[in-house]
């Protein structure tokens, strides 16, 4: 893919775009650290507003991937408090994958957490032969030597 027609953009989810939302797969053996595109929408919708940003990744008029920041949470519900917002979901369909659009995610996610004054971006990922480690690694995030459940929690500094 040449950068002349590398030109993805955001939507928000709707009714028009639901279908293409939830039919992006990601390579089977990826499929143990990524939850469906359907599940994010779910959780989204659970969530008091404001808390979840689902979108869609769009090139042309192709549908290439889906990603869903968080805002502002309380990172520790289980007491005390500690506000983080992150990137906490990143699907990129299967054929799509090693085009840029991940990185275009990730950037994204960054762009609008600067926009709203946040300093920082948090991720989470499954460690593993096919795990996204190496990706957000090589885009700047470090370890934060927490775990979140049994994902390991990186951060990348916005400043």
């Amino acid at each position: 893919m040449t950068s002349a027609t590398f030109a993805p953009r955001l939507e928000e989810i709707t009714p028009g775009n639901f279908e293409s939302a939830t039919g992006i797969r990601v390579h089977p053996e990826q499929e143990f650290a990524i939850s469906p595109v359907m599940q994010s929408l779910a959780e989204a919708y659970v969530h008091p507003a404001g808390v979840a940003w689902p979108r869609l990744i769009v090139d042309g008029d192709r549908t290439v991937g889906f990603l869903m920041a968080f805002l502002d949470i309380d990172w520790r519900a289980e007491g005390g408090s500690l506000r983080r917002s992150g990137l906490w979901r990143l699907n990129i369909a299967a054929g799509e994958q090693g085009m840029g659009y991940g990185r275009f995610a990730v950037e994204s996610v960054a762009a609008e957490l600067r926009r709203r004054g946040t300093k920082e971006l948090y991720v989470t990922w499954h460690e593993g032969p096919h795990g996204p480690a190496d990706f957000y690694l090589n885009l700047g995030f470090r370890r934060t030597g927490e775990l979140s459940g049994d994902e390991t929690v990186g951060v990348l500094g916005l400043g």
